[in-house]
């Protein structure tokens, strides 16, 4: 009597519907993940700006305006540079003294994040 090794092609067909549920439901887990990511880049860098804004307050007395990443970089001494594909832009309201700063990253879930330095950060 001869044995025969191996799987039967129902063994292989169960095996790749298991491990084509479990790709169903980790893919979008993993897109939510880096949508998540994208999103604390952006308020990473919108707390850095801000701290770089309060610095310059302190040497000047007055809050600097950016219109994005890179003016905030020459403009800024304290911020080095924004992250790959952060978009924000800064603004100073020269009569009630405080500044508002956004940023956003195209890859996230499309939330623009605010800094309102009168309302006490972060909005």
């Amino acid at each position: 009597m001869k044995r025969e090794q191996g799987f039967t092609l129902i063994e292989l067909l169960v095996v790749v519907a298991i491990i084509g549920i479990l790709a169903a439901i980790a893919i979008p887990q993993f897109s939510a993940y880096r949508e998540r990511a994208f999103d604390a880049r952006a308020k990473a860098d919108l707390v850095n700006v801000a701290t770089a804004e309060e610095a310059y307050f302190v040497d000047n007395e007055v809050y600097k305006t950016c219109a994005n990443a890179a003016a905030c970089v020459t403009a800024l001494p304290g911020f080095t540079a924004a992250s790959a594909g952060v978009t924000m832009a800064v603004s100073y309201n020269s009569t009630s003294s405080f500044f508002t700063a956004t940023a956003t990253h195209p890859s996230g879930t499309s939330t623009t994040y605010t800094w309102n330095s009168a309302n006490g950060g972060l909005q």
